[in-house]
């Protein structure tokens, strides 16, 4: 990735880029600088002065052609395990990327998140932490939103949530959850689904009510 220079800092600072594409998260990697056989995460040397979420933020995009629709930091890692670079300490961030913007530049490459290719020891540990971070965090940011485009339907975003928590959801008992939490409003527009009914689209726009915001609760998953 990035060689260090003398203004550089002695940590790094990595992204797991996220999308979901044909019904499963996916991972952009390039090939290592240091090893051809191996695979990497979006890194960089920060710069002095310059903030971890900037730093972030310019690795996303210069992976990207543009910034990720969301990130934040994880966590900082420095376990001894391998990393691309020889620095002790990096500090990862996950960004999350929507399927209809997902072009990556020339030599980034999306790998499904459940069959990567050989990455660094350090790396494959963030992707996993990644994982937990997103599935943690779900009912409190908008994440399945920003691996959505801007319109989309009820089904759709269900999909979405089941495809990050990894578990079947059941669908009235779902949109009764979205509808308390006042999370999406529907549009004008409607999208033809086979031979049903056209599906109604609905965008992102959590209102503002005067008890405190609630998130989609999870306690109906089918077991």
């Amino acid at each position: 990735m990035r060689e260090r220079s003398s203004r550089a800092s002695s940590f790094t600072v990595d992204v797991v880029l996220v999308t979901a594409m044909r019904n499963e998260l996916a991972v952009l990697l390039t090939r290592s600088a240091g090893d051809r056989e191996r695979w990497s995460l979006p890194w960089r040397f920060a710069q002095s002065g310059e903030s971890f979420d900037a730093a972030a933020a310019k690795s996303g995009e210069e992976a990207l052609g543009e910034q990720p629709s969301w990130i934040e930091q994880i966590a900082a890692f420095g376990d001894g395990r391998r990393h691309p670079s020889d620095t002790e300490v990096s500090v990862a961030f996950v960004g999350l990327v929507p399927h209809e913007t997902a072009s990556p530049r020339t030599g980034y490459t999306w790998f499904p998140m459940s069959d990567l290719p050989p990455i660094s020891p350090r790396q494959r540990a963030m992707v996993e932490a990644a994982t937990r971070v997103m599935q943690s965090r779900l009912d409190q940011a908008p994440i399945a939103f920003r691996l959505l485009p801007s319109t989309f339907t009820l089904s759709d975003l269900q999909q979405m949530y089941e495809l990050l928590l990894g578990k079947r959801l059941h669908k009235a008992s779902f949109r009764r959850a979205l509808q308390a939490a006042w999370l999406v409003e529907p549009t004008d527009e409607w999208r033809s689904e086979g031979r049903g009914r056209p599906a109604q689209l609905f965008r992102y726009s959590p209102k503002k009510k005067r008890r405190l915001h609630r998130g989609v609760r999870f306690d109906f998953l089918y077991p």
